[in-house]
C-alpha cells in the first residue's frame, strides 16, 4: 500500500515537472540507484548489486542522450565526458567489487545534482540550462 502511494506520487511528480525538475529527478533516481549498490556492496549481494549499478547507467545514459550538443557547446561536451566517467566509475566499482568507485561516482553524481537543484530553486538563470537539456522536453 505505502509503496503504491509513493509509485504514484513519484509518476506524478515526472508528469508535473519542467525539463530541468526532470533532469533533477534522473539525479536523484541515480544517486539512489549508486546507494543501493554501495549497500549490496556491504552486505555481499552481488545479484542486487548489478542491478543496482544496471538501473544508475541506464539513468546516466538518459542524462547523457537527453544533452543538447548543438546548443551546448563546450559545456554539454564536457557533461557527456563526465557522465562518461561516471559510468566506468559504476562499472570499474561492479567488477572490482569494491567500494571506493561507487563513493566516486556517488560524489560526483551529487555535485551535479547540487547544480541542477539551484537551477530549479531559481538562486540563478536557468536559460542556459533549458538549452542544455532541450531534448528532455521531448523525450520526457
Amino acid at each position: 500500500m505505502r509503496q503504491n502511494f509513493y509509485r504514484t506520487y513519484v509518476q506524478a511528480e515526472i508528469l508535473n515537472a519542467d525539463p530541468i525538475k526532470l533532469v533533477c529527478l534522473l539525479y536523484r533516481g541515480a544517486l539512489e540507484r549508486v546507494a543501493e549498490a554501495r549497500q549490496c556492496q556491504k552486505r555481499g549481494d552481488i545479484a542486487g548489486r548489478s542491478r543496482a549499478v544496471s538501473r544508475a547507467t541506464a539513468i546516466i545514459n538518459e542524462l547523457m542522450l537527453s544533452v543538447d550538443r548543438q546548443q551546448g557547446a563546450e559545456i554539454a561536451g564536457n557533461l557527456i565526458e563526465l557522465y562518461d566517467y561516471i559510468v566506468r566509475c559504476l562499472n570499474e566499482g561492479n567488477f572490482r567489487q569494491t567500494d571506493e568507485p561507487f563513493q566516486e561516482a556517488e560524489n560526483l553524481l551529487g555535485t551535479l545534482a547540487s547544480a541542477w537543484e539551484e537551477c530549479v530553486g531559481g538562486t540563478s538563470g536557468t536559460a542556459g540550462a533549458d538549452a542544455l537539456y532541450a531534448p528532455v522536453c521531448y523525450a520526457g
